[in-house]
């Protein structure tokens, strides 16, 4: 038996391919890149089938490529991302998007009391459980949950 694939998004010459997108994450991660503010052609697709999710989102960007504090903003919403960096048609490099060790300036710290919400001051933060995804403050050593988390 003869088995077609087919493609359900169109090729993409040169730019970012952003795959393994948990389905309910989606969105976030389109705010989070300002993908509403890009000129550039953007294919967004949700509810693809996935063998690793059941369900995912995917973001195809022509001619856009990610920093690493954008990376790692992804990585608080969405662990375990792959980004495709594709050139010419080709996919040149596969990153899996992990959760770092230490996040500064991109999560808000849980408590009021914290330096980091009084003074013009830089978050910083510690991943102390990266399967919890649970988080330390650097200065007020308060713990808390990414899924209880805001982004600056």
């Amino acid at each position: 038996m003869n088995e077609k694939k087919e493609l359900q998004v169109a090729a993409l010459k040169n730019g970012t391919v952003i795959d393994h997108i948990p389905s309910d994450k989606l969105f976030t991660v389109v705010s989070l890149l300002h993908l509403e503010d890009v000129t550039a052609n953007i294919t967004i697709g949700n509810n693809f089938e996935s063998k690793k999710l059941g369900k995912k989102g995917i973001i195809k960007i022509a001619d856009r490529f990610f920093s690493s504090d954008e990376i790692n903003r992804l990585s608080v919403v969405a662990p375990n991302i792959v980004l495709n960096i594709i050139k010419d048609y080709e996919v040149v490099e596969k990153k899996a998007v992990i959760m770092p060790d230490e996040l500064k300036g991109i999560v808000k710290c849980n408590n009021p009391k914290c330096i980091t919400n009084n003074e013009p001051m830089q978050t910083w933060f510690h991943l102390v459980d990266k399967e919890k995804g649970l988080l330390k403050c650097h200065y007020c050593e308060k713990e808390q949950s990414k899924d209880n988390i805001k982004l600056l």
